[in-house]
């Protein structure tokens, strides 16, 4: 669940495979229930008696109420509706972060050298309609501990001066330059906002889509700074994630934008701002970077893990 779309799938068992994938858009329902409700009414699909759901949204108790999106709810009031046994709700990233020890080699993307340290480790981010931050502990016969924070909202820092006037631009906006406000959806219409006023220039009513578009095809001085600002920013919130979590079994990078940028990344300051961290920048170019690749829904994954523990 994140506060674009919806995804859902069946599992019949632990270990089993993961079945009737079906992706909806969040704007099209009034809730998280009616949209669930939809998916369990398609033909064919059986009464499940236990469920899993990744929100994006921090989970401390019964009442949600979520981030990027105006719907809440109470988790034992939609389970009594749906007339489950069991109902878990855990963090959409402490999901994923689950299934990064089930992610093949063809649906990770290197970014950089690094070789991973067995056992260490994982970290995890990913821009997309907000900033997902998550890492996992690596335990004994498979039982690894997810870390559920809202690293999305730390303060944002910068690497140069121009990363600073931005920086500064967005706390004058904000109150607060988080991480989010730069690295998201959003954060991308936001950078490409501050450039253009920091250079004297109008800025267009664009989205993060057609801003990504432009920026890919260097059709568009702005949009391509503000591709660069984004990718420079995530190296940096990036190295400072793996320097925080010690690592060294690899950073992995999910969410809807990232991965559909390609190549870009490569060409970008990503991997210079992720390793410039003075004496420790040794210690970093050690570690690999993947960018997850779209497909195969590892969070899917995840939630079923979670549910399995």
């Amino acid at each position: 669940m994140g506060g674009t779309n919806a995804r859902f799938a069946l599992q019949s068992g632990p270990g089993a495979a993961i079945e009737a994938l079906a992706q909806y858009r969040c704007a099209d329902f009034e809730s998280l229930q009616a949209v669930l409700c939809r998916y369990l009414a398609e033909p064919g699909r059986p009464q499940p008696q236990i469920g899993a759901i990744g929100i994006a949204n921090p989970i401390d108790g019964d009442q949600v109420r979520m981030t990027n999106r105006d719907w809440e709810f109470s988790i034992e009031a939609m389970r009594q509706a749906l007339g489950l046994q069991r109902l878990l709700f855990v963090n959409d990233f402490a999901a994923l972060a689950l299934a990064l020890p089930t992610l093949r080699p063809n649906e990770l993307r290197p970014v950089g050298g690094g070789t991973a340290v067995l056992g260490a480790p994982l970290a995890l981010l990913g821009p997309g309609t907000g900033l997902g931050v998550s890492g996992l502990i690596r335990g004994v016969n498979g039982a690894d501990s997810v870390l559920s924070g809202e690293g999305g909202h730390v303060t944002l820092a910068a690497a140069d001066d121009a990363e600073a006037a931005v920086i500064d631009w967005l706390r004058h906006r904000f109150g607060h330059a988080s991480a989010e406000r730069a690295l998201s959806g959003q954060g991308l219409v936001n950078l490409y906002q501050a450039w253009a006023a920091l250079h004297g220039q109008a800025a267009e009513s664009l989205s993060a889509a057609q801003i990504s578009e432009r920026g890919l095809q260097c059709s568009d001085p702005a949009c391509e700074a503000a591709l660069e600002l984004f990718l420079s920013l995530l190296g940096n919130v990036a190295g400072n994630l793996a320097l925080t979590l010690g690592a060294l079994g690899g950073v992995y990078i999910g969410g809807g934008i990232v991965p559909r940028l390609g190549t870009r990344i490569d060409a970008s300051r990503f991997r210079q701002r992720f390793e410039q961290k003075g004496r420790f920048a040794g210690y970093l170019s050690r570690i690999p970077v993947h960018v997850i690749q779209p497909g195969g829904e590892p969070a899917l994954r995840g939630a079923a893990r979670a549910l399995d523990a």
